[in-house]
């Protein structure tokens, strides 16, 4: 019903800069958070930004001051922009959305298929 495509990861060199996209299409009445996750092998997925439909954002602690969250609510996308990479920001990043179908107010959540992001020392 929904599909999500990302875009954006690759190989940049430390101290670099990605802009990672994730767009939304399909089933959808409205979008309510918007979110980047990350998973390392063998660890577990942790939560890298947040947005909400006002436009609140927050951030992991490892990626303040260096990654921005923002969506763009008339195209169904949200954005991470990530600066001054570190080799230890290497990984899969993962776009979670949480939407509803219908004005019914039922909410349902949503995963990308990953974008790998490489920062080489």
């Amino acid at each position: 019903q929904v599909q999500l495509v990302e875009s954006g990861g690759g190989l940049v060199q430390a101290g670099g800069s990605l802009r990672l996209s994730c767009a939304a299409s399909g089933s959808i009445f409205s979008i309510n958070a918007m979110a980047w996750y990350r998973q390392a092998p063998g660890k577990q997925r942790e939560l890298v930004a947040a947005i909400t439909n006002g436009g609140s954002t927050n951030y992991a602690d490892s990626v303040k001051g260096r990654f921005t969250i923002s969506r763009d609510n008339a195209k169904n996308t949200l954005f991470l922009q990530m600066s001054s990479l570190k080799p230890e920001d290497t990984t899969v990043y993962y776009c979670n959305l949480e939407l509803k179908h219908s004005e019914l107010n039922y909410l349902y959540t949503y995963w990308g298929q990953g974008t790998q992001v490489t920062v080489s020392s």
